[in-house]
């Protein structure tokens, strides 16, 4: 059998070399360039049986010829990479009738795994129109993130925006699930009807959800798992009656767990999870959240409220913030910070007061967890400090101080990603003295 042909187009050399030698180990012929008039002469001429290309190939973007070369090679399968991993990407990409979105960096083997399902899928007849493309305005979207968390979010909504499938969307309060549902209409082929809203709030004020469904094109209901049974039958009959319009619904709890625990119909759970998938908690997709907190600055400052800046520190310990009410409880701290913080740039000790006061009124901090150390103390040092007599030269206090700096230190040294000057600014503690602790610690210095 003829050796398959791979199309590459990358103009960085050292991707472009790896992933070459990689596909040729693999059984592929590759012909390779980094330049997006060469890939265009290759597709027009037949050249190639699947394309590998970055969306960016010099100052040229891939996204604004791919229309008129899926026009010219309607069975060539292109799968296409970017570093610029935003949910506009990834629409786009579906949008254009890209095989695959790979956001960088990327495993090889899935590269190369790629390439293996393009080749096997049956090819197309249909020729991408030429206006299919959308213009969309990043700084409005209504997710932001480029982890791997979010990057698996996007491949999902790309591979649903444009069917009718039912999709349940999972997660914790505050993770966006309905940004995820709005972003799924939008994005998608219904996006000229309406977006209709059902919650338990609504059922409860006497909306019922056939008038809702009128001229809908997508409904989506908040929140599923808080209606009760004799309410589930009432959407479960509803939905069946308007079987054209799209139905996509949310749940913090799992769905399923509810199904077991008798608190959800099983009829109704399989009508809605055709498409399930899990918004990640912010806890899981740390490295969204300066991208994240800049956003909803923008966002505060749209609102009315003053244009601030945030100072390094201040990411640092945004970031290093667990955030239990995930981008809500963010957005709400924002907020705050930018209606009450007094200089024009938001600082460390600015977050430091926000967040405390946000745990003190949650039990998270102050007490409870002066509570949390008695406790631990009483486990590990009470004995050492029953048994030492009047004349003993105890070790106590200094060994205690010691196993509380060591992890203190190291989780400063992580959020700043080993920046000790940082570090000593997020402690409050003298450059020289972190220095010399770490020494005397024998923290490591990654």
């Amino acid at each position: 059998m003829k050796e398959k042909t791979v199309l590459l187009a990358e103009d960085d050399a050292s991707i472009r070399l790896v992933v070459s030698q990689t596909l040729v180990s693999a059984g592929y012929q590759v012909r390779a360039t980094a330049s997006p008039d060469a890939l265009e002469r290759w597709v027009r001429s037949g050249d190639g049986d699947v394309v590998v290309t970055d969306v960016f190939l010099s100052d040229t973007e891939i996204f604004d010829r791919l229309p008129s070369l899926k026009l010219a090679r309607p069975e060539m399968p292109f799968i296409v990479m970017s570093a610029q991993n935003t949910i506009l990407t990834a629409a786009t990409a579906a949008e254009q009738g890209a095989f695959e979105y790979l956001p960088k960096p990327f495993d090889i083997d899935n590269l190369v795994d790629t390439v293996r399902r393009a080749l096997k899928t049956p090819k197309s007849s249909d020729a991408l129109a030429p206006d299919m493309r959308r213009v969309v305005d990043e700084a409005a979207l209504p997710l932001i993130g480029r982890s791997d968390a979010m990057q698996d979010v996007y491949r999902v909504l790309t591979r649903v925006m444009n069917t009718d499938l039912t999709v349940l969307i999972e997660g914790e309060a505050g993770t966006g699930k309905s940004l995820a549902a709005r972003a799924i209409h939008d994005l998608g082929k219904g996006s000229e009807g309406g977006f209709h809203v059902l919650s338990r709030t609504s059922v409860a004020a006497g909306a019922p959800a056939a008038e809702l469904l009128e001229g809908a094109a997508t409904l989506y209901v908040d929140e599923v798992s808080d209606f009760s049974l004799d309410e589930q039958a009432g959407l479960l009959e509803c939905l069946d009656a308007h079987p054209h319009v799209r139905v996509i619904a949310s749940s913090r709890r799992p769905l399923q767990g509810c199904v077991e625990a008798d608190t959800f119909r099983n009829d109704l759970f399989y009508r809605l999870a055709v498409v399930r998938f899990q918004m990640p908690p912010l806890r899981e997709r740390k490295t969204d959240i300066p991208e994240l907190a800049r956003s909803l600055l923008l966002k505060a400052t749209q609102r009315g409220l003053p244009s601030k800046a945030l100072e390094p520190g201040a990411i640092d310990l945004l970031t290093a913030y667990d955030w239990p009410g995930n981008v809500r409880e963010l957005e709400s701290v924002i907020a705050r910070l930018c209606a009450l913080a007094p200089a024009a740039t938001i600082s460390a000790q600015d977050v430091e007061r926000e967040v405390r006061a946000g745990l003190s009124k949650t039990g998270e901090g102050g007490e409870g967890f002066e509570a949390e150390v008695e406790a631990l103390l009483r486990r590990h040092v009470m004995s050492a400090l029953m048994r030492a007599g009047d004349d003993d030269a105890g070790r106590v206090y200094q060994d205690v101080i010691e196993k509380v700096e060591r992890p203190l230190i190291s989780l400063a040294l992580q959020v700043t990603s080993g920046n000790k000057v940082r570090a000593a600014s997020l402690l409050g503690v003298n450059r020289n003295t972190l220095r010399a602790k770490i020494n005397g610690l024998g923290i490591a210095n990654d």
